[in-house]
C-alpha cells in the first residue's frame, strides 16, 4: 500500500512579513496524487491579494532596506537561509513527495540541490560589479554599473517546486531585488515554507512575498502590473505566450523558460550500458514530468534493435508505486486530468502507426489504488511527422527514431520548435564536439543527462524561451546596466561663442 500522510498542512499568503488569508476567504485543497488524500490547503489568491503583495515588494525595494544593503550582508543572510533549509530538509522532502507525487529519492535530491543553489547564489551577492572606462580622453571618466532591476515576479511550475524556486529567488535576492513568488496551485508548500525561513533568517519583511492561487488571479496580475519590473517564468510555452502578452502593456523585462522536447542521441560507438542507463533516467526521471526530459531516443540504426530490446526489458523492471518507498523508481503523475492527457498521447501514437513495445496503461491494484500511476512506455518506429515526436507529453513516454549518419542525427534532433536541452552518447571526441556545436539548444549533455551544477546557466532557444537561470548569467538577469559619464574640468561652450 502507498504510505499515507500524517496531517494536513494549512497555509496563508505571506505578504509584507505577515501571514494573510485570501481576501475572498476561499482556499484550495491539495490531494496527494499517489493516494488521493488531502495533504495541504492554500489560500486562493485574488487580484486584490496579488496587488497587496506587489505593493509590499515595491515598498521594500524603494526604501532601499534590501536593495542598498551591502552585498556581503545580503549574501550572509542568504547563506543563513540555506542553512535553515538544511535544518528542515526532511520536512521539505516530505512536502515535495506528498504534493508532487515524485519519489522520495528524487525529492531528496531536489531539496539538496536547492540548498546548494542558495549557497552558491549567496556567494554571488558580493560579486556584483561594474566597469570603469578611463580612456575616453582627458575630460571624461565613465563607469558602467549593474543595479537590481527592482520588483521581480517569480512564477514557479508544479514539477520542481523547490528546485525551480531556487533557480530564481536567491539570484533575485543576491542582486538586490525584492520578490513576489507565485507557486503552482498544486504544489505551493515548499515556497511558503522557504518564505517563512527567509523571515526567520533575518531577511527584511516585504523582500520575499508568496501569493498562492490560480494563474488567472495571481500570475496574470504580476505580468500586467506596472509596479513589477520583471517577470521570471517557468512553465509551458502556451502560458509563456500569455505572460508575454500581459507584460506587453507595460514593457517589463522578461525571462522565460518554457517547454522542451529533448533528444537523447545514442551513437553505435557509445558505451551502451551507460547510454541505456542515461536514456532510462532521461525519460522517466520525475515521471517524465520534466521540461528537459529526453523523451526522443534517436539511436544509430546499426545498434538500434539490440539497444531497444534492452530498453524495453529495463523499462518493464522499473518499480512504479509508493513515492515514500526508497526503492521506487517512478511515482504518480501530478493529477488525474494530466494522466488522462498522457494516455491520450499513447492512444494517438498507436493510431498514427507507432509500435507500442511496453507500457501505455494506467496502473491499478494494491500498490496503485487512489493514485495516478502510468506505466513506463516505449514506442518504436516513430516518424518525425507523428505527434509523439513533436509534442511535449510530460509523462513517462519514450519514442524511438532511428538514424544512419551523424548529420541525420543532428537534423532530427533540431527538427522541433523547442530548444531547451539535448544529450548525446559517443566515445568519439570529434563527433561529440561537432554534434554539440550543431544542436540548437541551451544545454547539451555529453555522456550524461539532466546533470550539472549551479555554476552552469540554463535556458532555451526558439520556443523554449529566452533568458538564463543559475550561474553568473542567472544573477545578471535580475540587473539593469547603467552607463554613467563624468565630464572633468571646465566645459567648452557650445552655443553663444559668436562663431
Amino acid at each position: 500500500m502507498v504510505t499515507q500522510a500524517t496531517q494536513v498542512r494549512r497555509y496563508k499568503h505571506l505578504i509584507g512579513g505577515e501571514w494573510v488569508d485570501a481576501s475572498s476567504g476561499e482556499t484550495i485543497p491539495r490531494n496527494n496524487p499517489a493516494t488521493g488524500e488531502m495533504v495541504a490547503e492554500y489560500a486562493a489568491g485574488t487580484l486584490e491579494d496579488t496587488r497587496k503583495a506587489v505593493k509590499a515588494a515595491r515598498a521594500a525595494f524603494d526604501t532601499g532596506t534590501w536593495s542598498r544593503m551591502p552585498g556581503t550582508e545580503r549574501g550572509a543572510l542568504l547563506y543563513k537561509l540555506a542553512q535553515r533549509m538544511r535544518e528542515e530538509e526532511a520536512d521539505l522532502v516530505r512536502i515535495e513527495v506528498e504534493e508532487v507525487g515524485k519519489t522520495i529519492r528524487f525529492a531528496r535530491g531536489d531539496i539538496e540541490g536547492s540548498i546548494g543553489i542558495f549557497e552558491y547564489a549567496a556567494g554571488l551577492a558580493s560579486q556584483v560589479h561594474g566597469e570603469a572606462y578611463t580612456n575616453l580622453g582627458d575630460s571624461y571618466n565613465a563607469t558602467v554599473v549593474r543595479e537590481p532591476v527592482g520588483v521581480a515576479g517569480l512564477i514557479i511550475p508544479w514539477n520542481f517546486p523547490s528546485l525551480i524556486l531556487a533557480q530564481k529567488l536567491p539570484f533575485a535576492l543576491a542582486a538586490g531585488c525584492t520578490a513576489v513568488v507565485k507557486p503552482s496551485e498544486f504544489t505551493s508548500g515548499t515556497a511558503l515554507e522557504i518564505g517563512r525561513m527567509a523571515r526567520e533568517s533575518g531577511i527584511p519583511d516585504g523582500v520575499v512575498n508568496v501569493v498562492t492561487g490560480k494563474g488567472s488571479a495571481t500570475g496574470q496580475v504580476l505580468s500586467e502590473s506596472p509596479d513589477v519590473d520583471m517577470i521570471h517564468f517557468t512553465g509551458s510555452t502556451a502560458t509563456g505566450r500569455k505572460v508575454m502578452e500581459g507584460a506587453a502593456s507595460n514593457v517589463k523585462k522578461l525571462s522565460l523558460e518554457l517547454g522542451g522536447k529533448a533528444a537523447n542521441i545514442v551513437f553505435a560507438d557509445a558505451d551502451l550500458d551507460d547510454a541505456l542507463d542515461g536514456v532510462l533516467f532521461g525519460s522517466y526521471f520525475n515521471q517524465g514530468e520534466c521540461c528537459v526530459a529526453g523523451t526522443r531516443l534517436l539511436v544509430e540504426d546499426s545498434v538500434a534493435d539490440e539497444f531497444v530490446g534492452w530498453l524495453v526489458e529495463r523499462s518493464r523492471s522499473l518499480k512504479v508505486g509508493d513515492p515514500m518507498d526508497e526503492a521506487t523508481d517512478i511515482g504518480a503523475l501530478i493529477h488525474r486530468d494530466h494522466a488522462e492527457k498522457v494516455l491520450g498521447y499513447v492512444k494517438g501514437g498507436k493510431e498514427q502507426g507507432a509500435s507500442l513495445l511496453t507500457g501505455g496503461e494506467r496502473l491499478s491494484g494494491p500498490d496503485h489504488d487512489g493514485g495516478t500511476f502510468v506505466a513506463p512506455t516505449v514506442f518504436d518506429r516513430v516518424g518525425r511527422e507523428m505527434t509523439l515526436f513533436r509534442d511535449e507529453i510530460f509523462g513517462p513516454v519514450l519514442s524511438v527514431t532511428r538514424f544512419r549518419t551523424m548529420e541525420e542525427a543532428i537534423e532530427l534532433a533540431n527538427d522541433t520548435e523547442y530548444g531547451l536541452a539535448n544529450s548525446l552518447w559517443t566515445k568519439d571526441l570529434d563527433k561529440a564536439m561537432i554534434v554539440s556545436r550543431g544542436l540548437r539548444a541551451g544545454r547539451i549533455w555529453v555522456n550524461t543527462t539532466i546533470d550539472g551544477g549551479p555554476q552552469l546557466p540554463a535556458g532555451g532557444f526558439k520556443a523554449s524561451g529566452f533568458g538564463r537561470e543559475m550561474g553568473a548569467a542567472g544573477l545578471e538577469e535580475f540587473t539593469e546596466i547603467k552607463s554613467v559619464l563624468y565630464h572633468l574640468g571646465k566645459r567648452e561652450p557650445t552655443f553663444g561663442t559668436g562663431v
